[in-house]
């Protein structure tokens, strides 16, 4: 059992980890972070993301125009520019560590003790990368709440709202933190190895056919 067990959890943890890390470099890159729909004219719709703001509309389709300056964004862009490209780099290289310290991988199979540094190591780099994508969204809604029901802002100004990117940030840093728990989750469980359970087999399958000759008359 720990044998099929261990393999496919440690795979079920890298694709998690996978698809964390893809829908991560995606929030990074959508300018869905925070939508405002006008009043006065109902088919345009407005959008900002960390690079570049975005007018939405129905005939004319999606016209986008880069940030001019990085320090005239507001703080929580800022940061949040830095820590999505800290997690989307911390993301790949546990991969990349990940891939080499799985059990299935044929690299280093004489070297299981550095095999496991390199899925722990990994491990909390998914930890790490998954928490670096749950705080910069986490903080964009945080103050977009704030906007919003701010008093001191007329009823009649335009109100920012949530973004599709800020959910798929929030699932993709649950991704990159349940792929690198089930990873690390792996060392902890026995380690068997291919060639110990074909001895085993073999090994009942001769007390059998000891057990057979014994037992006929």
């Amino acid at each position: 059992m720990a044998l099929v067990y261990r393999p496919t959890m440690q795979l079920s943890g890298l694709l998690f980890s996978l698809l964390g890390w893809v829908l991560s470099c995606l929030t990074t890159y959508l300018p869905q972070w925070k939508n405002l729909n006008l009043e006065l004219n109902e088919l345009e719709i407005w959008t900002m993301g960390l690079w570049q703001a975005c007018v939405v509309q129905e005939e004319g389709g999606m016209q986008c125009k880069d940030f001019d300056s990085f320090l005239a964004l507001p703080p929580e862009l800022r940061i949040s520019r830095i820590l999505m490209v800290f997690s989307n780099g911390s993301g790949l290289l546990g991969l990349l560590l990940s891939g080499f310290g799985l059990d299935c991988s044929k690299i280093g199979d004489r070297q299981q003790e550095q095999k496991k540094r390199l899925l722990l190591f990994g491990g909390t780099l998914f930890w790490l990368s998954g928490i670096t994508a749950i705080v910069p969204v986490s903080w964009v809604a945080h103050s977009t709440v704030q906007e919003f029901w701010d008093e001191n802002i007329p009823d009649i100004v335009p109100r920012w709202d949530f973004g599709e990117a800020l959910f798929v940030g929030w699932f993709a840093g649950f991704c990159l933190i349940l792929g690198g728990s089930l990873l690390n989750c792996t060392l902890c469980s026995p380690e068997v190895h291919p060639s110990s359970g074909r001895y085993g087999v073999a090994e009942q399958q001769d007390r059998c056919q000891h057990l057979e000759t014994e037992t006929r008359p």
